[in-house]
């Protein structure tokens, strides 16, 4: 089975027939979901086509049958995307291990400037290549502020599946991780040879039966806004919006704001009130 093929049997089968207007006739399921015949009659091609489709014997698929596919199984537009993505040429994909990411001095400059902001600079991995204090006071105060420039960096992933204070710091855990799983997935299609990339899937599906089961979704999503309500150790619940800024290449900078005036705008003022200045060592907090 090909990634292309896993990626249309789970969504087919996440599908009801109900919700495409499908007329079962009462009959007897044996699977959940759509069968094959069912979608390729939806999207307009033949069953013999879409099964071997599915099952990895054809080599290529046309972008009018992908967009065919991606409206027969409601996919939102990054799904299509996906899905394309999924669907290039089958070239010999050799795993290679990238120049480490870094950040550039614009970045850099960005980051520098939202001082009063929460702000980190993430990888196309979820590395943590940097963070201004009071971004790693909001995300990950209990970790060493200057972890970002060692040899094994904070991985937000990591953190939100294999570590107590992430999970506790999200009220709704759940639909965090769905999202991290979501972007990575979405990572894999666009970098299917980065080794590190499939490192970290591995590694988090032997050690997080949770990642391991939405990872079997095949949900992929871009993280750009989404709003959070969070239960921080030193101010308590508060509600941020988290915005992705990209460039569409490299590294990206998250940050978290909240209405000026609301309550949740005092507590990260309160947070920077808390937190040492630049240049006062910290003692990070015993995990």
């Amino acid at each position: 089975m090909t990634r292309l093929g896993d990626f249309l049997r789970t969504r087919r089968s996440q599908l009801r027939p109900e919700d495409v207007g499908v007329q079962t006739y009462d009959d007897r399921r044996r699977v959940p979901g759509l069968r094959r015949d069912e979608l390729a009659r939806l999207a307009g091609v033949s069953s013999s086509y879409y099964t071997r489709l599915e099952q990895g014997h054809s080599s290529s698929a046309s972008p009018e049958v992908l967009d065919a596919l991606a409206t027969a199984l409601q996919l939102d537009d990054a799904e299509r995307r996906h899905l394309h993505a999924l669907a290039k040429p089958a070239r010999q994909v050799t795993p290679r291990r990238p120049a480490p990411e870094h950040v550039s001095e614009p970045t850099a400059q960005l980051l520098d400037a939202l001082a009063d902001v929460p702000a980190i600079v993430l990888g196309r991995r979820s590395d943590v290549l940097a963070w201004n204090r009071l971004g790693h006071a909001l995300f990950a105060g209990h970790l060493d502020f200057t972890a970002v420039r060692q040899a094994r960096r904070p991985n937000m992933a990591r953190l939100v599946f294999l570590d107590p204070h992430t999970r506790e710091l999200y009220a709704d855990w759940t639909g965090k991780a769905r999202a991290v799983v979501g972007n990575l997935r979405l990572m894999t299609g666009q970098h299917p040879d980065d080794a590190h990339l499939h490192e970290l899937v591995g590694e988090l599906s032997a050690k997080s039966d949770e990642f391991a089961s939405m990872w079997a979704d095949h949900r992929v999503k871009v993280c750009d806004t989404a709003g959070y309500e969070m239960r921080h150790p030193l101010v308590g619940s508060l509600t941020v919006v988290q915005q992705t800024l990209s460039n569409g290449t490299g590294p990206h900078v998250v940050v978290a704001t909240a209405p000026a005036g609301s309550p949740s705008h005092t507590a990260l003022s309160l947070l920077a009130q808390a937190i040492p200045p630049a240049g006062v060592s910290a003692t990070p907090a015993r995990r």
